[in-house]
């Protein structure tokens, strides 16, 4: 029934391979760390399947050792088992799903619903864009997924915990419109400066050189190299040719 993990035994928690179900009118009976007997009947556990997710920064000389094992010893106090695990190492948190690889095998278990809840070790391990963690809770909670954080102490099970998730929807709307408010200021004193915005004009040497290449019956992308200037500015004079 246990599994290994990059060939590791898991150590104290039973591990529930996912899709691993008892036949219907019948009951598969398994005994967890705690010497308890946990049936599942009618192939419904009863008990939550969690998946843990963990993560260590580039260069950052730490393993996710430290965030298994407390993760694990949640997992056990909260009675639940540990169907998954999911982890990335040497990966920085700032990049998207995909370019975290675990992170992303671990939104796709989401989407199939074989997991209740996510375990992480703290919320900076999912992610370092609040804009980021909304958008994964709002699919946790779409299909009714809980998180759990170990170091902040949130549960969204639990009625502060779901508070706390409506909180930060609230602070991720307040830095969206604060990114569009300093984009936006920005903009209108680089213009009353007197700035040009946009790429910069072609000299008018290199215009009169795509020309001629052009003239010349010599390809777009040729031409761009020959010249030293994007395939757009050839494109565009092309275009006004």
């Amino acid at each position: 029934m246990a599994r290994k993990a990059k060939g590791r035994a898991i150590p104290k928690t039973l591990l529930l391979e996912p899709g691993l179900r008892a036949g219907a009118g019948r009951t598969l009976e398994v005994r967890n760390q705690h010497s308890e007997i946990i049936s599942f009947r009618y192939g419904v556990p009863t008990m939550k399947r969690v998946a843990i997710y963990l993560r260590v920064s580039t260069n950052s000389g730490q393993t996710v050792e430290n965030q298994r094992m407390a993760l694990q010893e949640a997992a056990g106090r909260h009675r639940w088992l540990i169907v998954a695990e999911y982890a990335d190492e040497g990966i920085s948190g700032s990049g998207g799903r995909q370019k975290r690889p675990a992170f992303d095998r671990l939104c796709q278990a989401v989407a199939r619903r074989e997991i209740d809840i996510v375990a992480a070790w703290s919320v900076d391990r999912l992610g370092r864009s609040l804009q980021d963690l909304v958008s994964f809770l709002g699919d946790l909670n779409a299909k009714g997924v809980d998180l759990y954080l170990h170091q902040q102490g949130l549960d969204t099970s639990t009625p502060s915990g779901r508070a706390m998730f409506n909180m930060l929807g609230v602070f991720a709307e307040f830095e969206r419109a604060m990114i569009i408010e300093r984009v936006r200021a920005g903009l209108a004193r680089a213009r009353a400066e007197g700035k040009r915005l946009g790429r910069p004009r072609l000299s008018a040497e290199k215009e009169r050189r795509v020309r001629r290449l052009l003239a010349d019956g010599i390809g777009i992308q040729r031409t761009a190299r020959m010249a030293g200037v994007g395939v757009s500015a050839v494109q565009r004079i092309k275009n006004r040719r």
